[in-house]
């Protein structure tokens, strides 16, 4: 049966078909489209959640920098912080390996298009970022990228610094969409970094206080200074996350520091090493009054000997002490390819550095003052026993000696006899103690009665007998090192005249210190020759005409010699 149906009629059927086909297609793609939207702003919203779990500064920041790439397809993302000056200050890189970071010769400076956004912090979106006029290109190892999204992050009024992402997945270009996410989410990264900083700053004066509590605590309550420099690295590391810590301090002629104590991984190879203060990156330090920053990476005019061989990148070097009473340099160093030391932990460190050494001088002037008490008190002691004790004791002697002659019976005069001897060696027996009392060293260094003592000690084989010796006043503290040489010299060649040409049974030496030092040595000898050589009584005259004093040789009345040399004490 033949189709009567009209062409025109046929073709109008499926006009509305095809129509309605069109617009379920628009449809489908518009509901896609909403869902992508709607699935981006979960991810978002679940992002602006994730990045305020955590309250440490540092993963925060790594937090925020990978939640972009993953809401964006970006292969690498990086943070960079702004310093109080306007410059990149820290760079957090991310998606790129241990070795690829380590290959790069420097991290980004703040030139180019990162510093465009540092003095414009707006978005910037590039298709490719070698095109832009401010491109300064990538320094070498640097890995190769094409797009580029730069958003600003606002901590309140302040930029805290710049997001940035580069090589969207299969290649294109970052989108508009693409900003207004990281856009987004850079407005919450600012909260989530407040809040970071906040607790950071709160945690760093806590760590910063019972560091230095614990080290005035171990220092005022006696530990030794070598023991609480150890706790000062220990502690200065663990506040800086550093690979290593050192302390140097001068060495006797303080033309060098030398390695005391070290923390670290490395710490024993390099405690005792030593670099000259002039030319070098630790004398610079010394001499300074501001931390040393920089990168041992790079090139550097001033070495850096006390580090050499550990691969040591950032380095951070802190003077420990007041500029008019310098201790030492605090020496702090990560691995290269790990990222500078933070603004915040060198003002932490320089704080605690300073407070170190404060405790450190209080401690030790306060070791001064008890051992000047307890160096009083031997002194105290001594003359007690020398002007009493021994002056009893002697008199004793005396008075027995003069009774022997009238006793008659010879055993009784023989056992007073005795008596008069042990009462001699008693005496010399106290003597000894008085030597004993006022002999003390401390920290390696020889005291001027010590070495006084010793003179006297070594002289008694060539006397033949023991000489009396009394020292008086300040005289450890008050003579200085050129004074003093001058006075072991005079008391070893009045000695030794004794010994050679005195022929005496008895000889004592006085040493007062006051205004000026007065050294008088007198025996009961033969006396001065009227004639002969005194080309040692000369020497002593010249010793004493050269510091402005005076000497004399006087024969006693009684029989003997006295030397008197008595020279003034500088002005302080």
């Amino acid at each position: 049966m033949a189709d009567d149906t009209p062409n025109g009629a046929h073709d109008s059927m499926f006009l509305p078909q095809m129509r309605l086909d069109e617009l379920l297609s628009e449809l489908q793609v518009r509901i896609n489209a909403v869902l992508l939207t709607r699935d981006r702003v979960r991810s978002l919203l679940d992002a602006v959640v994730s990045i305020g779990t955590g309250l440490d500064l540092e993963s925060t920041l790594r937090r925020i920098v990978s939640t972009a790439m993953d809401l964006v397809d970006a292969r690498y993302g990086a943070m960079g912080v702004i310093g109080p000056e306007g410059r990149l200050e820290r760079f957090i890189p991310l998606g790129m390996g241990d070795e690829e970071i380590a290959a790069v010769e420097h991290w980004p400076e703040g030139r180019g298009l990162l510093g465009l956004l540092t003095k414009e912090p707006q978005a910037l979106r590039l298709a490719d970022l070698s095109q832009h006029p401010e491109s300064a290109g990538f320094p070498e190892g640097h890995p190769p990228m094409r797009s580029f999204l730069g958003v600003p992050i606002r901590v309140r009024e302040e930029v805290f610094g710049n997001l940035y992402l580069t090589e969207k997945a299969n290649r294109t270009a970052f989108d508009e969409e693409d900003e207004a996410i990281v856009t987004a989410l850079a407005t919450a990264a600012g909260i989530a970094i407040e809040n970071a900083r906040l607790y950071e700053e709160t945690r760093r004066r806590e760590t910063w206080l019972v560091a230095s509590d614990e080290i005035t605590t171990r220092l005022l309550s006696g530990a030794a200074p070598h023991e609480v420099l150890h706790l000062v690295a220990e502690r200065a590391r663990s506040m800086a996350d550093a690979d290593i810590v050192a302390i140097a301090t001068p060495d006797r002629d303080g033309q060098a520091l030398v390695v005391r104590v070290a923390d670290g991984p490395d710490a024993s190879r390099i405690r005792g090493r030593s670099t000259a203060m002039e030319g070098s990156l630790s004398g610079r330090a010394f001499r300074g009054a501001d931390p040393v920053i920089t990168d041992l990476s790079r090139e550097s005019e001033e070495p850096a000997h006390l580090l050499d061989g550990l691969d040591i990148g950032p380095v951070l070097l802190l003077p420990l002490g007041a500029p008019d009473s310098r201790r030492g340099v605090l020496i702090l160093g990560n691995r290269i390819g790990r990222l500078p030391f933070p603004v915040e932990t060198v003002h932490m460190l320089h704080a605690f550095a300073g407070h170190a050494a404060v405790t450190l001088e209080l401690a030790e002037a306060r070791r001064d003052a008890e051992r000047l008490i307890v160096l009083e008190d031997r002194d105290r002691i001594a003359k007690d026993l020398h002007d009493i004790v021994i002056q009893r004791l002697f008199a004793i002697a005396m008075s027995l000696m003069s009774s022997v002659r009238r006793i008659e019976d010879e055993g009784a005069a023989q056992r007073v006899r005795r008596a008069v001897d042990d009462l001699d060696d008693t005496i010399r027996q106290i003597r000894s103690t008085i030597f004993a009392l006022q002999h003390s060293a401390d920290n390696g260094r020889t005291w001027l009665r010590n070495q006084i003592l010793d003179v006297v000690n070594a002289a008694t084989e060539s006397l033949g007998f023991s000489a009396g010796l009394r020292l008086d006043g300040p005289i450890d503290s008050a003579v200085p090192d050129s004074v003093a040489e001058h006075v072991l010299a005079v008391l070893r060649e009045a000695l030794s005249n004794i010994a050679r040409h005195a022929h005496a049974s008895r000889a004592d030496i006085t040493v007062h210190v006051d205004s000026q030092v007065t050294l008088t040595v007198t025996d009961d000898g033969v006396g001065l020759p009227e004639q002969g050589r005194r080309s040692g009584l000369r020497n002593l005259a010249e010793r004493a005409e050269a510091l402005g004093g005076s000497f004399e040789a006087l024969r006693r009345p009684e029989g003997g010699t006295q030397l008197r040399w008595q020279v003034p004490l500088p002005a302080d």
